[in-house]
C-alpha cells in the first residue's frame, strides 16, 4: 500500500521565473497584511517545518519572512539539545520559544525530533518516542486552546534529489557549512526516516494541527505552495487579505 509521501507528485514545478516572482510578491504582501492584523490580537502564529535534510525548509522560511516586520517574528533552528536542556523533559526547551501575543515563531525542525531522528538514531527509548505522540498532540491542543494558530509543513524530496543537493553544497564554499557528517549518516537510514514520518502523520495529523505535505523537488513550487496554504489558513481567521 502506498504511503502518504508516495502519493506526492514530486515533478510539480513552476517553470517561468517571472511567474514565480509575481506569485511570490503577491503572497508576501498578503502575509505582511496578515502580520499587521495578528499584531492587534491576543493570538499568535506557530509554524513547524520538518522534512529530509536539504528539502528546502530554510529557503521557504527565508522567502516567507523576508518582507515581514522582523520585530514580530522569530525563527528557531532546532539542533541537538544542550546539556542543560537534557536535564529537563524534552518539551521544556520549546515552551520558552512559544511566541507572545501578536507574534510569530517558526520552527526549522521541532518537537517532532523525538519521533523522527531521535527514534531512528536511538537517542530516545522506544517507550519514550511512543509516548511522545500523545504528549505532542496535547502540546498542540494546549497551544490551540490558548489562541495559537498552528500550521505544520513536511517538505519532501526524492533520495536522488537530496544527493544532488548534498553534492552541490559540498562543492560550494559558500554553502559547505550546510552539509555535515550527520546529514550523510541520516541519508544512510533514508527508509527508516520515511517510516518514522509516516507513523508521525498517522498519529499527529489532527483537526487543530494538520500536516501539510509539500512537494519539494522544485524549490519555486514548494515555496509558493507553503505560502498559499499559510495565506489560506490566515484568511480563515482574518478574512480576505
Amino acid at each position: 500500500m502506498k504511503s502518504r509521501l508516495d502519493h506526492l507528485d514530486l515533478d510539480k514545478q513552476i517553470r517561468e521565473k517571472s511567474d514565480y516572482r509575481e506569485r511570490l510578491r503577491g503572497l508576501q504582501l498578503k502575509l505582511l497584511h496578515a502580520q499587521r492584523l495578528l499584531q492587534d490580537t491576543p493570538r499568535n502564529l506557530v509554524l513547524v517545518f520538518e522534512g529530509p535534510d536539504a528539502a528546502g525548509k530554510g529557503g521557504v522560511i527565508k522567502r516567507m519572512t523576508e518582507r515581514l516586520d522582523p520585530r514580530l517574528v522569530r525563527v528557531w533552528s532546532i539542533v541537538k539539545p544542550t546539556e542543560e536542556e537534557k536535564k529537563h523533559h524534552y518539551l521544556w526547551r520549546f515552551w520558552n520559544k512559544i511566541p507572545g501575543a501578536g507574534e510569530t515563531a517558526i520552527f526549522d525542525r521541532s518537537w517532532y525530533g523525538r519521533v523522527l531522528v531521535e527514534r531512528v538514531e536511538g537517542f530516545a527509548k522506544k517507550e519514550e518516542w511512543k509516548r511522545a505522540y500523545r504528549e505532542i498532540n496535547e502540546l498542540e491542543r494546549t497551544l490551540a486552546d490558548s489562541g495559537s494558530i498552528v500550521l505544520k509543513f513536511f517538505l519532501h524530496i526524492t533520495k536522488s534529489e537530496q544527493l544532488r543537493r548534498f553534492e552541490r553544497r559540498a562543492a560550494d564554499p559558500y554553502k559547505h557549512w550546510k552539509i555535515s557528517e550527520e546529514d550523510w549518516r541520516n541519508r544512510r537510514k533514508w527508509n527508516e526516516h520515511l517510516e518514522a514520518a509516516e507513523e508521525m502523520f498517522a498519529r499527529t495529523n489532527t483537526r487543530i494541527a494538520p500536516w501539510n505535505l509539500i512537494e519539494g523537488n522544485y524549490k519555486w513550487f514548494a515555496r509558493i505552495k507553503v505560502m498559499k496554504l499559510l495565506v489560506k489558513r490566515l484568511e480563515q481567521e482574518f478574512g480576505d487579505l
